[in-house]
């Protein structure tokens, strides 16, 4: 091998190995962003379980009610669900629009709770 092919070969080899480390380089900014957005999304996940967490321990007290209500109870539950009033005002009428009744809630959830 003469003096010219070889230096030809080793400028050829250094111009590879400075474009692999620029890749490198490239590739390990990327991985830098990539482990950054990764924790900041677990950290956001985390938010977002913690807060359905909440939210579940807030309706659980409502299922709680529920479970204790009396059969006839939960018969007049399932009525007033129904669309019916329940209460001794307006007991058999249509609710317009499925709007919540103060009086029929009263008879459905009253005793329960007082009975606590």
């Amino acid at each position: 091998m003469d003096r010219r092919s070889l230096y030809d070969g080793l400028n050829h080899l250094e111009q590879e190995m400075q474009h692999s480390v620029t890749e490198l380089a490239e590739m390990k900014e990327a991985l830098l962003e990539l482990i950054e957005k990764n924790a900041t999304l677990e950290m956001e996940n985390e938010r977002l379980r913690e807060r359905v967490r909440e939210m579940n321990q807030k309706m659980s007290p409502v299922t709680d009610e529920r479970q204790e209500l009396s059969r006839s109870r939960m018969n007049l539950e399932k009525i007033y669900e129904d669309g019916f009033h329940v209460c001794n005002l307006l007991y058999g009428s249509r609710r317009e629009h499925d709007e919540p009744c103060a009086f029929c809630l009263d008879v459905i959830y009253r005793e329960s709770k007082q009975s606590k």
